[in-house]
């Protein structure tokens, strides 16, 4: 019977097929590239760099920000982390607020050294109401984050001033 041999032939090719499939070495499931916290995300792992930064407002909104325009940046754990990222003759500052913005992160990292200055910061987000209630003593928070653009030095001085005096310069 020709479909009696068709059947047989089919069968050893897919038994053939299921022995060489199953030599193979099994793949693991590939892990994430990216881990998070509630108040950012970043690479895992030590030698990735991200390509740029996203701000997530709590409306809803983000603002990204390529890490190749990020000059200078300061922390100060009582007024935040100011970053100055300059793109032509337009100066961007990012204020971000929280508390703990130092503090690790599945013991790996933190927003600042770890995190930002090593360009492996993918998110930084504000958390509503309920998110920082629930985070716990020690948890990095971020409670605001202010983006201004300025055209002239004496914008940003001004700003400065009145926004954050903490990180204005004597």
């Amino acid at each position: 019977m020709a479909g009696e041999a068709e059947f047989l032939e089919m069968f050893q090719r897919n038994s053939m097929r299921e022995a060489v499939v199953s030599r193979r070495p099994q793949e693991k499931p590939q892990e994430s590239e990216e881990e998070s916290c509630p108040a950012f995300g970043y690479l895992r792992g030590l030698h990735e760099r991200g390509l740029a930064v996203e701000f997530r407002l709590r409306n809803g909104n983000s603002e990204f920000f390529p890490y190749t325009l990020l000059g200078p940046w300061r922390h100060n754990p009582s007024a935040g982390i100011l970053l100055k990222f300059t793109g032509g003759d337009v100066v961007s500052l990012v204020l971000i607020r929280g508390s703990n913005l130092e503090a690790m992160v599945n013991q790996t990292m933190n927003l600042t050294d770890r995190g930002l200055q090593r360009h492996r910061i993918t998110f930084v987000r504000e958390m509503d109401e309920a998110e920082l209630r629930r985070a716990g003593a020690g948890e990095p928070t971020i409670d605001h984050i202010d983006i201004a653009e300025f055209e002239s030095n004496e914008e940003l001085q001004e700003w400065l001033k009145k926004t954050a005096p903490a990180f204005m310069r004597r």
